[in-house]
């Protein structure tokens, strides 16, 4: 049973292409399977999280860490009686737009396009779903319904201006309403990619052997988390220590959420899904306390495993190659695969030829997996590598 201040699939605003309603599916569940059906979502198999896709098989890869998000983003969802459905699609949307290399790569190229528009990976996932998926008939994109492009673009937030480009394209072609909070389900997405990132770049952390779990145990919430491990199995062997100590602490964010949303919603006493978007601030968040402790598990995070020098020292190695490939693709733009020639000429067509090629060597780079992008590099620029 969906609470009134849910997304329900009945009341969608549809399709910016009208197609026929499906039989078996609702329309988020229909949102959902086209995105997991879709190439850039198989392609996040081989693109970074923390760690470079070939440093190793069991580090979370942008594709586990997207279907660990949906997971709890469906929990927390369907415990707060919104759509799970619409609430997962924008889970396993969010990151679509990501280029190799994690943020490393996005830091490089948002550098690079600073003179033709600009680059973030929120409006390049609203520029694949509309615009750069090419395999229905009768549109480009994935033709998904306006709640689930509203969620992409302002799950952590309304998005002022001046946009990006490509978030600024999709909004002229249909009014997603920038100004405003993004439905309760597309927030929930947001907190549990945090929830997530946050729990899991913990376990790759300690398996890089960046810090130790006696490190851990200094930091709020999670010193406590080990001691009530250690309280009810003590002498436990220090593997399943350390899984059953991450995963009370996983419990912690979650079950916060879930406690501060069910307070909020019943003292506010929203009645439509438009009250949640004209809200003062979101509905969806962690506690003033939480979210204290999680900015100091954050910082430590941030100065031992994102910058530790070894991470360093692959994001120095990572950005040069991103600085070689992207001018050598615009300078020479037939090196593009053939398949793009197409979007490389009408590119040259257009008044501002330069801004509009830049565009689409950045669609190109940006799709690119970590492993095919090295692989590149080696064949183009440096064979000796």
């Amino acid at each position: 049973m969906l609470q009134p201040y849910a997304c329900h699939p009945g009341a969608s605003r549809g399709r910016l292409y009208p197609e026929s309603i499906s039989t078996f599916r609702s329309p988020f569940q229909r949102d959902r399977d086209r995105i997991i059906h879709s190439s850039a979502f198989r392609r996040l198999k081989h693109k970074t999280q923390v760690f470079v896709e070939h440093e190793g098989d069991y580090y979370r890869t942008r594709l586990t860490h997207t279907i660990e998000v949906a997971q709890v983003a469906r929990t927390i969802a369907g415990s707060l009686g919104l759509n799970t459905d619409l609430a997962e699609a924008v889970a396993l949307a969010h990151d679509l737009g990501h280029p190799p290399f994690g943020h490393t790569g996005e830091d490089a190229l948002a550098i690079l396009m600073e003179p033709y528009g600009g680059f973030d990976h929120n409006a390049q996932a609203l520029r694949i779903v509309t615009r750069l998926e090419r395999h229905y008939a009768g549109f480009d994109g994935l033709n998904l319904t306006w709640e689930t492009l509203e969620g992409i673009a302002k799950h952590n937030g309304p998005v002022d201006p001046p946009w990006s480009y490509a978030l600024a394209e999709v909004n002229a072609l249909w009014d997603l309403e920038l100004g405003t909070n993004a439905s309760a389900e597309a927030q929930v997405a947001a907190v549990a990619d945090d929830c997530a990132y946050n729990h899991h770049d913990l376990h790759d952390g300690l398996r890089a052997g960046l810090f130790t779990e006696d490190d851990l145990c200094e930091l709020p919430v999670i010193g406590d988390c080990f001691a009530e491990v250690d309280r009810l199995h003590p002498g436990l062997e220090p593997m399943r220590r350390r899984h059953e100590a991450l995963r009370r602490v996983f419990g912690v964010m979650v079950e916060d959420v879930i406690a501060v949303a069910q307070n909020r919603l019943s003292a506010l006493q929203p009645r439509s899904v438009d009250d949640i978007r004209h809200m003062e601030g979101p509905i969806i968040r962690f506690s003033k306390p939480l979210y204290q402790n999680l900015k100091a598990i954050k910082s430590f995070l941030f100065q031992r495993m994102y910058r530790a020098p070894t991470v360093v020292v692959e994001r120095k190695r990572v950005t040069m190659m991103v600085n070689a490939l992207f001018p050598l693709f615009l300078a020479n733009p037939d090196l593009l695969p053939e398949d793009w020639h197409g979007d490389v000429a009408a590119a040259r067509m257009q008044p501002d030829a330069e801004t509009e090629l830049a565009r689409v060597v950045l669609d190109y780079v940006a799709g690119m997996t970590d492993r095919f992008a090295i692989q590149e590099y080696h064949r183009l620029i440096d064979p000796q590598g």
